[in-house]
């Protein structure tokens, strides 16, 4: 709590010294905030939204036999496989992975999804294999598969 209310207060008081220095480049900084949350709103409405519907869905016991420590590395594959073949933004991945960790999923499991998620396209194989080549695409993405399972195993091990 004492973190929270130390930014608060930098915030407000480099707030302060910018009003006080511009009054005029302080309100024009206000404006271009107000524009960037305007068209950041649905995207973030998305991500509560998404959030939301998967732990409605998935009570905290249910998150924890399938994604827990009693799932095993079972677990971190079929993460790793729903994170390769989903086209899931970022900007909603990292709250719902925060989401399920506090919910009982392991480090392991929830790095093996959001590093799929970034590294493996599964969705974008066609067009990537049209592009590179047929062999570069699944060289590629088999790598990075497996890739996204070390760092699992690695981040599980530091972080666990």
């Amino acid at each position: 709590m004492s973190t929270v209310i130390v930014i608060y207060t930098l915030v407000l008081t480099a707030l302060a010294a910018s009003f006080f220095k511009s009054p005029q480049k302080t309100k024009k900084a206000f404006k271009v905030a107000k524009k960037a949350l305007v068209k950041s709103l649905p995207s973030l409405l998305l991500v509560i939204g998404i959030v939301g519907l998967t732990l409605g869905i998935l009570s905290p016991g249910m998150i924890e036999r399938l994604l827990g420590q009693e799932a095993g590395f079972f677990a971190t594959i079929l993460a790793a496989v729903v994170g390769a073949i989903t086209l899931i933004p970022s900007i909603v991945a990292f709250p719902m992975a925060g989401s399920l960790l506090r919910s009982g999923a392991t480090v392991m499991t929830i790095t093996a999804f959001i590093t799929t998620l970034v590294m493996v396209g599964v969705v974008t194989f066609p067009l990537e294999s049209k592009v590179f080549g047929r062999q570069f695409a699944l060289l590629r993405n088999g790598l990075s598969f497996l890739g996204a399972l070390v760092i699992a195993v690695i981040m599980g091990g530091i972080l666990s």
